[in-house]
């Protein structure tokens, strides 16, 4: 006999089910009257490139919707974040350059997939210039988990950096002619990185209490079942712990990328809370699926109640 937790997670009707729910939320959090079709655009775009990094990795070993549902609802849960543009457009550039790096899985002479994944990178440090501390992590993924590092991607992978630039540096040539390079050091000076007077709201807090709840139940979970999973999917999971433990640490000592910096970590726990949440199947389990799910519609009518009182 499935529990009720298996059922809805192998369900068919999960994922548009979801779909239908992130519209809601979004419709209550302000889609009509604020007008934040791109913003919405751009969070159904990267819900489809992580549905994809699920399908073409095999994240899961079963027929289940849980990664891609899993990141919807969590980033339906961040009500507060809906209004940035260009944050929703980082987060589809992370989630891109995820899928476009475990493509050159052991292919150390895959430096299209390498090139495309860094340019990612690159075009959203654009919005956020910080995104480029980014890179030491994901070269770090690149060669020990992805295994396609070499003296060929490596070089790829700076290519992919500098394209971007390159053509941002043609454009505003023409724009700021002279002062060019005034502009250029202007907003690379934006960037702050240590400081001692930044508060989290209580939004924020919950949010980020929430997701490393939620990546630690995941983590737990599979370091205890790795081996049910082929080595690729291992690697790409211990890719994902490290990157989301690596950006809970970057939270607290900066946390005023807080906005940019919790929309990796949502694409970084959903497919392990999705692993956890397909994979289980006890008493116990069930229970903690209600709870879960309780937590995070708590969490986003909280969100939703308190945006609406703040507008």
């Amino acid at each position: 006999m499935k529990y009720i937790q298996n059922q809805i997670i192998e369900s068919r009707k999960l994922l548009p089910s979801t779909i239908a729910y992130s519209v809601v939320v979004w419709m209550l959090a302000g889609l009509l009257t604020q007008g934040w079709w791109l913003q919405f655009g751009l969070f159904l775009a990267t819900a489809l490139i992580v549905m994809l990094i699920n399908n073409v990795n095999l994240l899961i070993r079963i027929y289940s919707r849980s990664v891609s549902a899993s990141f919807m609802m969590l980033s339906c849960s961040g009500v507060f974040l809906f209004p940035s543009l260009s944050g929703a457009f980082i987060q589809l550039c992370f989630a891109t350059s995820f899928l476009t790096l475990f493509k050159a899985y052991q292919d150390r002479s895959g430096t299209g997939w390498v090139f495309y994944s860094f340019m990612c990178i690159s075009l959203a440090s654009i919005a956020d210039s910080f995104v480029l501390c980014y890179l030491p992590l994901f070269w770090i993924l690149m060669f020990f988990f992805v295994y396609a590092g070499s003296w060929r991607t490596f070089f790829a992978s700076l290519f992919g950096v500098i394209t971007p630039y390159w053509f941002q540096a043609c454009w505003m040539l023409w724009e700021y002619q002279e002062k060019m390079f005034d502009e250029v050091i202007s907003r690379f000076s934006e960037l702050s990185f240590f400081v001692s007077d930044y508060t989290f709201s209580l939004q924020q807090l919950l949010l980020l209490g929430v997701l490393t709840v939620f990546g630690l139940i995941g983590t737990i979970h599979f370091l205890r079942q790795y081996y049910n999973d082929k080595i690729r999917v291992q690697q790409i999971y211990y890719g994902f712990i490290v990157m989301g433990a690596s950006t809970i640490g970057m939270i607290f000592l900066l946390p005023q990328h807080y906005d940019m910096l919790i929309r990796m970590l949502i694409i970084c726990v959903s497919p392990l809370i999705g692993h956890f949440l397909s994979l289980t199947h006890t008493k116990i389990t069930n229970i903690a699926f209600f709870v879960i799910t309780t937590a995070v519609l708590a969490l986003t009518i909280f969100n939703l109640w308190t945006s609406s009182s703040v507008s």
